[in-house]
């Protein structure tokens, strides 16, 4: 693996998981009121968007990243549209 392989799967690493406590935080408590629908709607659409630019131009750490990023948004985004 090279160099600019690492610094991608470090850097998808660091943005990912910093979506865990939110997730976790969403999850438990349910409550997203201090959570901009808007921002989360253009998040998790921007989200699909970087998956699929990963997925058709073969970049891995970008798909990776993004695939579970995209999973931690929209259950973020279901509890904000259901609650």
């Amino acid at each position: 693996m090279d160099w600019i392989t690492v610094i991608g799967f470090t850097a998808a690493f660091c943005t990912t998981v910093s979506f865990l406590p939110q997730a976790v935080k969403t999850i438990r408590t349910k409550d997203t009121t201090g959570i901009s629908l808007s921002m989360y709607l253009l998040f998790t659409t921007g989200t699909v968007l970087w998956l699929l630019f990963g997925i058709f131009s073969g970049n891995t750490p970008v798909m990776v990243a993004n695939a579970i990023t995209f999973a931690f948004a929209a259950i973020i985004l279901y509890y904000k549209l259901k609650h």
